[in-house]
């Protein structure tokens, strides 16, 4: 599998888990709304860390849903911040990958 192909699944591994997120989310607002089962935070949390962390954002963003549990928001922004370390050493090492010449 080449760099671009690579990157191209990856993308689409993203957006997949971000839709999937998004959608648990979803049902964890009306299970809340409705006093039925939620969703735990560990399995929200779970989706975030296989890439699905752009859907949740978005999902606390439009739904206005999680945005008081400070524990919650915190292990979020941790999983975004390793997401965003593995995306900076990727990037580095394609650099230095290309520029070995």
């Amino acid at each position: 599998m080449n760099a671009q192909n690579a990157l191209l699944l990856a993308l689409f591994v993203y957006l997949v888990m971000s839709l999937i997120a998004f959608a648990a989310y979803s049902h964890d607002k009306r299970a809340a709304r409705r006093g039925r089962r939620r969703t735990p935070e560990r399995f929200l949390h779970t989706l975030e860390a296989l890439g699905g962390w752009p859907g949740g954002v978005l999902a606390r963003r439009l739904l206005r849903h999680k945005t008081r549990s400070r524990g919650f928001l915190l292990t979020s922004w941790v999983i975004i911040a390793f997401h965003a370390a593995g995306w900076f050493f990727v990037a580095r090492a394609f650099a230095v990958l290309l520029h070995a010449d």
